[in-house]
């Protein structure tokens, strides 16, 4: 029997629950006017049901991005962080470093999952992209390439199926109550 497809593990007698994203663009060049990427996010992450509680665009500078995640993490409103830019392997590239310095605990299958859907689509090319996730204060970090293709494979093939609590047999929603417990 085939697998099931994550379109069908979608239980639709549960009620969909939105949650609040917050959207960072890290880059040196983009403005409002040309960030296709984050553009592309904040479509997909409405089009899906959920609410923009905040969006920004700061340059690739590791303290810089590390405080705008601290100020999202520390804001009550704010369930999900997902940032677009700064992934790769040059000098200015300091997202990861960035998002590892807030995360309390990695999600090292969002990585994993993210290299084999890009895989499929550009072949080894993917080894250059550092995607990462991870948790912090009860919030969701989720760090993607900034190219418009990338931003549409995390979404469309890992969030938008785990920020949905219909999900089965789980989800990143079913568990946030629970992502501060001590």
């Amino acid at each position: 029997m085939p697998a099931l497809s994550d379109a069908d593990r979608i239980d639709t007698s549960i009620a969909f629950v939105p949650v609040h994203i917050a959207v960072l663009t890290v880059s040196d060049t983009r403005t409002k006017d040309d960030d296709v990427s984050g553009d592309t996010l904040v479509k997909r992450l409405q089009e899906a049901g959920h609410i923009l509680c905040a969006r920004t665009i700061v340059p690739d500078d590791q303290a810089r991005i590390a405080a705008q995640l601290k100020t999202w993490i520390d804001d009550s409103r704010c369930d999900v962080v997902i940032s677009t830019g700064g992934t790769g392997l040059t000098g200015r590239d300091v997202t990861v470093e960035a998002f590892k310095s807030v995360f309390e605990k990695e999600i090292d299958g969002f990585a994993a999952l993210f290299h084999q859907i890009s895989y499929a689509k550009i072949g080894t090319s993917t080894v250059q992209s550092r995607v990462c996730a991870g948790v912090a204060g009860g919030t969701y970090l989720f760090a993607l390439p900034g190219s418009p293709g990338a931003v549409k494979d995390g979404w469309d093939g890992i969030l938008k199926w785990q920020l949905d609590v219909r999900h089965r047999p789980c989800n990143f929603i079913e568990i946030m109550p629970r992502l501060t417990e001590r």
